[in-house]
């Protein structure tokens, strides 16, 4: 999955001007049968320095946004019939599991081997195809269009569909609440 990324900035003089674009410089799959993630973009202060110059999305790739910033990015959830091994794998401690991801996973949930926690306010935007978001209490069905305010909750995505689902995720560093 390619995604363009285009970035805006100012020249010397302080004229706006377009500094990249081409496709996002980070992206990655866990193993096979697992999410497809790009990083877009990621701040690291609030307010947001617009003046710095450095690629933000230099891995290593961390699951929550980064302290006081936020994290773009999107992700392709391949169906749960492909899916949920390479999620028992992380489960288990088999898989090589990025920082800031074994932490957040809730690894006594029996409803889900995917559900996880993190520290953030996330804006979940469904692009294409369709997703249940499932709480420790009840499941919702997100559909293309549709968009999941997500408030540091324990929470999973289960594609129950035979295609990818693709979501648009804003994360934004926020207070634990438990």
């Amino acid at each position: 999955m390619a995604v363009r990324r285009v970035v805006t900035g100012h020249t010397a003089d302080g004229r706006s001007c377009f500094i990249s674009d081409g496709p996002a410089p980070f992206a990655f799959q866990r193993h096979s049968g697992s999410t497809h993630v790009t990083e877009i973009w990621k701040s690291f202060l609030t307010p947001a320095d617009n003046a710095a110059l450095e690629e933000p999305t230099t891995p290593p790739y961390r699951l929550p946004p980064p302290p006081n910033g936020t994290s773009l990015r999107i992700i392709s959830y391949p169906p749960d019939s492909i899916r949920h091994a390479s999620l028992e794998q992380e489960r288990s401690g088999d898989a090589d599991v990025s920082s800031g991801r074994a932490a957040a996973l809730d690894k006594g949930n029996p409803r889900h081997p995917g559900f996880h926690k993190t520290r953030s306010l996330d804006y979940a935007i469904i692009l294409s195809g369709e997703i249940y978001a499932l709480m420790d209490e009840g499941e919702c069905l997100l559909k293309a269009g549709d968009v999941l305010i997500q408030r540091g909750t324990n929470h999973a995505w289960s594609n129950r569909t035979e295609q990818p689902c693709i979501i648009a995720f804003v994360l934004i560093d926020a207070q634990d609440l438990f």
